[in-house]
């Protein structure tokens, strides 16, 4: 080999080295080389807050259990968290949950107050009592607003989500319940269960500015599609649900579960308590609290038509799916593979005991710090442009 092929060869072999390392400038102003550390993959974690189910210690006891989506939704470990009933030592219903990746950190609400968590201290940064209690909280997509309803009140409680200091009150005189903020930050839809109208709220203002409806009966949960056009209502008496326009404000269809009859529930004395879309909104999932069941319909056609039915371990009174939309998450722990229909794994903790939540969110860690959380709700993912 001459001795010119022989130098480029060694260069061309420098080359493809350097190509997977990192030039750094030395203090010589010589180039020194250096590895490129390939970025941490994300873990996936599900956080199941309990008593989730009314104030229930047999269903997980009273903090946070976290499980491992990608190893088969295993234990990881258990958060303690506050929130004894007005300061008696006994342990509160959890009415809700969300993360703000904004501030780091994960929002409880119970029958009476909100604990702020930090996410990578697990420390507890603020917990605040409210006037007339809090149900199930919203916060806003940028994390610095809080949408608190008084546990079914006639208010809902604007919040600093920083500091849990108020700064509005809005009077529905609906019996506040649930809430989701709008993936779009501009809109929140307030649901009290003791009205058949669903109000919008502008988030500039913090004023009620619309109103859809009305629902055949008194709203429960309810969610609605990444573009902020329908929602779908959960409302008492009926096995099934209803499909309202955002836009119009207009009731549009009323759908009911055919083949399985509605009988007694253990609790939310409502047939269908919970609901939801898969993340690409292709189907809607709903809870049958009397049958045991999950009814899966097909959303790609308007009304949605009944598709397959799910068995379950006990009565589902919640229901979300992980962010990818591999997984379903009913509350009574049950893990359902949304593809295949199975059940997959069964949520447990570390004794092996059943662990079941109707409040519960998907975090994901990167470097020890949270990138990307899902939502109690199970809410549609797909965004539609208009164009003109």
């Amino acid at each position: 080999m001459n001795t010119k092929k022989s130098i480029f060869l060694f260069l061309l072999g420098g080359l493809c080295f350097l190509s997977t390392t990192a030039w750094v400038s030395s203090p010589r102003n010589e180039l020194a080389i250096g590895f490129v550390k390939p970025a941490p993959k994300a873990q996936r974690y599900l956080y199941v807050v309990t008593p989730g189910i009314r104030n229930y210690l047999g269903y997980g006891g009273h903090g946070i259990q976290v499980f491992d989506i990608d190893n088969n939704h295993k234990f990881v470990k258990f958060i303690n968290t506050p929130g004894g009933m007005m300061n008696k030592g006994i342990p509160s219903n959890v009415k809700g949950v969300d993360v703000s990746l904004a501030t780091n950190c994960i929002y409880i609400s119970t029958l009476e107050a909100i604990q702020c968590i930090n996410l990578v201290t697990e420390k507890t940064l603020w917990e605040k009592q409210y006037e007339g209690g809090v149900d199930r909280i919203s916060i806003s997509p940028d994390g610095k607003i809080i949408y608190a309803p008084s546990l079914e009140k006639e208010f809902w409680n604007v919040l600093d989500a920083k500091t849990g200091d108020s700064i509005k009150k809005i009077v529905t005189n609906s019996g506040a319940h649930n809430t989701i903020y709008g993936p779009d930050g501009n809109s929140v839809y307030l649901a009290g269960l003791k009205s058949n109208m669903l109000n919008v709220a502008d988030t500039k203002t913090h004023t009620v500015t619309k109103q859809v409806g009305p629902f055949g009966a008194d709203i429960r949960p309810f969610t609605i599609n990444g573009s902020q056009t329908l929602v779908y209502v959960n409302v008492n008496g009926l096995l099934g649900f209803e499909v309202g326009d955002l836009v119009t404000g207009k009731f549009l269809h009323r759908v009911v579960v055919e083949g399985w009859n509605i009988g007694e529930v253990k609790r939310h004395n409502c047939p269908s308590h919970g609901i939801g879309l898969t993340p690409d909104e292709k189907e809607l999932w709903l809870c049958d609290g009397a049958n045991y069941r999950l009814h899966v319909f097909d959303n790609t056609v308007m009304p949605p038509v009944q598709k397959t039915t799910i068995p379950l371990k006990d009565m589902p009174g919640w229901i979300t799916f992980s962010l990818d939309g591999k997984y379903a998450y009913p509350a009574t722990g049950d893990v359902i593979d949304v593809k295949t229909r199975k059940i997959v794994a069964s949520l447990e903790d570390q004794n092996h005991n059943d662990v079941q939540s109707e409040k519960m969110v998907e975090i994901h860690f990167s470097g020890g710090k949270p990138v990307a959380a899902g939502d109690q709700f199970g809410l549609g993912q797909v965004k539609r442009i208009t164009r003109n």
